[in-house]
């Protein structure tokens, strides 16, 4: 499988059996699996988006967002407990506006699922941690 690192955005190549062994990354030497919550930009967004194998959950989301900000520790925390099964990353609509315009991002905090490169599923609204973990679940089932 490969993952890219949620700390330097390193491809790495990991046999799937590794996964719940706390793999480290080969250029930063530290944990690919360890609930780390990425932040996109423009030059990153590839290689989570679409060469990385684990599905990539996205937080579409502005400094200015009140809800994005109440979000975010909640955000973390879903991270933690989807580790090693769904690769968590932010990605500010502001410093970003063009990749918020691919995804058509109307309103914010945006979540949406992606695998294989495709959008699978997208939800907006801020949400608490459980219920975050709970719609990526079952839209991976």
């Amino acid at each position: 499988m490969i993952l890219a690192c949620p700390h330097c955005s390193a491809l790495n190549r990991v046999p799937d059996a590794r996964l719940a062994e706390a793999p480290g990354c080969g250029q930063c030497h530290r944990a690919l699996c360890d609930g780390s919550v990425a932040e996109l930009n423009a030059g990153n967004f590839g290689r989570y988006a679409e060469r990385s194998e684990l599905p990539l959950l996205i937080d579409f989301w502005a400094a200015w967002c009140g809800p994005c900000r109440s979000m975010a520790p909640q955000f973390a925390a879903a991270a933690t407990t989807l580790a090693g099964r769904v690769q968590l990353a932010k990605l500010d609509t502001e410093a970003e506006q063009a990749l918020a315009a691919r995804f058509n991002v109307r309103s914010i905090p945006t979540l949406v699922l992606m695998q294989g490169g495709q959008e699978r599923a997208r939800v907006a609204g801020a949400r608490p941690a459980s219920e975050i973990t709970r719609w990526v679940e079952g839209a991976l089932a």
